[in-house]
């Protein structure tokens, strides 16, 4: 049986999202898959700057998601690759979810609305990089219909992950 997906919006993230962002994930489990550990504040300033300027650029960036009490829950989108290895110059996917809101269906609804902006954008392929031990994540890419591609090693801490596919 299917639930329905919760309400979700996305909007380019404003400078006052950065402090949203820095709020909503400084959790150790949230970042248990980006570092470890919480980021500061100065991190998300820059990457929301950077979101903005993709948005204008692209037509697509890391949105940030909101409730249907207009409250931010975590950041959805696109961007190309960021690192020197792997899928270097492909569009990536990805989310990051405030712990309280995890289970819901808000990853999910949110991906799918990015999927629709990115291929009116004109992309035509995506992929999603993925810790090989983060289930929650890996359940999103299926649901999205995405198909394992590669499993590879990470160059800075050896973690084992997946590189996920969809053509758009």
């Amino acid at each position: 049986m299917n639930r329905a997906l919760p309400v979700v919006r996305l909007r380019v993230p404003t400078d006052e999202d950065a402090v949203a962002w820095h709020r909503t994930f400084d959790d150790p489990d949230v970042m248990e898959f980006h570092g470890g550990r919480p980021a500061e504040l100065s991190v998300y300033e820059e990457l929301t700057a950077r979101q903005r300027r993709h948005d204008a650029e692209r037509g697509f960036c890391l949105w940030t998601m909101v409730d249907e009490s207009d409250r931010v829950v975590g950041f959805t989108g696109a961007q190309p690759w960021p690192q020197d290895w792997g899928p270097r110059g492909e569009i990536e996917i990805g989310w990051r979810l405030g712990r309280e809101h995890w289970g819901k269906g808000y990853v999910t609804a949110a991906a799918r609305q990015t999927l629709e902006r990115v291929r009116a954008a004109g992309v035509t392929e995506v992929v999603a990089m993925v810790n090989a031990r983060n289930t929650r994540s890996i359940a999103v890419t299926e649901r999205l219909g995405m198909r394992l591609a590669e499993v590879f090693t990470t160059p800075e801490s050896r973690q084992q992950g997946h590189c996920y596919r969809l053509k758009l």
